[in-house]
């Protein structure tokens, strides 16, 4: 069994906990909370032995064997390098870290540490992505990647009442990019590697974060087009189109229908049938990296998570986000 402990209380982390109860060998056995009180409720919640109020005390004990990291992105980098420099094996919510600079700093403690750190993107695990990349070459040269995701963020509302939530405050390395516009970029790097040339536009808000953007990515024989939001709504299907038809996937944070549409209008359906709680599959890779000894994935590499985080670094640059992160 893999003992795990948990930093950061919300929702993410209950559909974290949820899914990987599912996974043979996943033993949750701590958690952290900044205050007594709410470490208590939550392990009461999901029976929990161990709470801890201090990072140091639960990275210094042998309560765990490994983290999940679902703190604000600003905090990643920080705790996840306590955690590796104390023998702790790390899956870390997406986006991995703030920066390139912070990611090259937990790479570097992950291999200097002889520990398993990997980003909790989700999507490149899930059946409905996996067999995207095994009939990519059905529809021949791919000229152009779209991937779409806008989604209203209940968050925004009280924004507009005047209470800036963590979800638009750039101090902890938040807004549209980080928070949704990563899951229709790090399919992409892991599809098709580094562009070429990046060209991005965004909508900035008055607390300092984008609401919204859009992102132009030119590689030597197509384009990829990425639109994401958090200020509106959209259900426009996602399309990887090439000469001999195009792939349409539903959602691309979490692909549940996949289908390839050829030319001549035949249409092959290749959905396969996944878990509901699609985050099972990211824990399952973690899990079974770890019984193999292996310290890295392949399907989530650091470089894949390097590249991703390179294309926001010059999207944010040419849209005007700096968090104080960047400062360090």
């Amino acid at each position: 069994m893999i003992k795990f402990g948990i930093i950061g209380t919300n929702w993410i982390t209950e559909r974290f906990i949820n899914a990987a109860k599912q996974v043979e060998g996943f033993s949750l056995t701590a958690v952290y909370s900044r205050t007594e009180e709410r470490a208590n409720d939550f392990a009461s919640q999901f029976n929990i032995p161990y709470t801890y109020t201090s990072i140091e005390d639960m990275v210094q004990s042998d309560t765990i064997d490994a983290v999940y990291i679902a703190s604000p992105n600003s905090l990643h980098a920080e705790q996840a390098i306590l955690c590796m420099n104390h023998g702790k094996h790390v899956l870390c919510e997406k986006p991995l870290a703030s920066n390139v600079v912070e990611i090259q700093a937990m790479v570097a403690a992950a291999k200097q540490n002889q520990v398993l750190l990997m980003e909790a993107l989700k999507t490149t695990f899930i059946p409905n992505f996996t067999i995207i990349k095994e009939h990519l070459h059905k529809i021949g040269p791919v000229r152009r990647y779209f991937a779409n995701f806008c989604q209203y963020s209940s968050r925004y509302d009280a924004y507009k009442g005047g209470t800036v939530l963590n979800a638009f405050n750039p101090t902890f390395s938040n807004g549209s990019l980080m928070d949704i516009g990563v899951y229709c970029l790090y399919p992409l790097v892991t599809l098709f590697g580094e562009p070429m040339k990046v060209q991005a536009n965004g909508l900035m808000l008055e607390s300092g974060v984008d609401g919204q953007g859009s992102i132009t990515l030119q590689y030597k024989d197509m384009e990829a087009i990425i639109m994401y939001s958090k200020i509106s709504e959209s259900q426009l299907p996602n399309e990887i189109q090439g000469e001999l038809g195009r792939i349409v996937i539903n959602k691309i944070s979490s692909p549940s229908q996949v289908q390839i549409v050829y030319n001549d209008g035949t249409v092959e359906d290749i959905t396969q049938p996944q878990l509901e709680n699609t985050m099972f599959y990211e824990v399952q890779e973690f899990i079974d990296l770890l019984h193999k000894q292996q310290l890295e994935s392949t399907i989530n590499t650091y470089e894949n998570s390097f590249i991703t985080m390179k294309i926001m670094d010059e999207a944010r640059k040419q849209i005007g986000v700096t968090y104080p992160a960047d400062q360090k």
